[in-house]
């Protein structure tokens, strides 16, 4: 069965590491910041000016003058500090930020990725994915595999403009974790009840599939 949202979230927050400093982008990655594991100590960071950012606040801590990149409304994590964007990506383009999390429309065998346009439809800027993705080392991007018209989202060459070339080395997905190496998509984890089959089936890109795939564990 595909992943939902959280479980999404949640297997991207088995890669977080004690002392992280983390960078949330708009969407699903958002949902990480409600998964990071007890007594583990990360510091999200958000592209408008906030390190330090906490889980989603509750009815009763709502401050509205208090959001992250999507402008949701966040909460703020003991220590955090507020700065300037200019500031922000001083950390990103300095390479300050250990781990990356980002959505996308499409990623290519060549770790390719477009993520910040669709020719023809409305959009409301590129935001921060260029600088993250030229700027960061260790990237996770998080996606569904297909559209819904069933049409794969893992392909041979990105068939969008461009976001970064070169840049992506792993991708999760609804059906499956992937690392992407030597132009080739390559199969690390399977979402629970989801067959190789369908995953083969999906990906347009070509797939190495070892034994003995294991299944995500929650």
């Amino acid at each position: 069965m595909a992943l939902s949202r959280e479980q999404l979230a949640q297997r991207v927050a088995q890669e977080l590491q004690d002392g992280y400093y983390v960078n949330l982008g708009i969407g699903i990655p958002t949902l990480v910041a409600n998964y990071v594991p007890e007594g583990m100590e990360v510091m999200l960071q958000s592209e408008n000016g906030l390190l330090g950012m906490g889980q989603f606040p509750k009815e009763d801590e709502i401050d509205a003058d208090l959001i992250n990149a999507g402008k949701q409304t966040v909460t703020m994590a003991t220590g955090a500090s507020i700065f300037d964007s200019a500031e922000s990506f001083a950390m990103i383009r300095g390479g300050h930020v250990d781990l990356t999390v980002l959505g996308a429309f499409e990623v290519d065998v060549n770790g390719n990725i477009a993520s910040y346009m669709i020719p023809g439809k409305l959009i409301k800027g590129m935001g921060g994915a260029m600088d993250l993705v030229a700027g960061a080392d260790n990237i996770i991007v998080t996606m569904t595999h297909a559209s819904k018209h069933g049409e794969s989202k893992l392909l041979n060459n990105c068939s969008l403009p461009l976001t970064g070339k070169g840049c992506i080395k792993r991708v999760l997905t609804d059906l499956a974790f992937i690392e992407i190496k030597e132009g080739k998509f390559h199969l690390l984890e399977r979402a629970p009840g989801v067959s190789i089959e369908e995953i083969i089936k999906l990906t347009e890109g070509e797939l190495i599939v070892p034994d003995n795939v294991p299944e995500m564990q929650f």
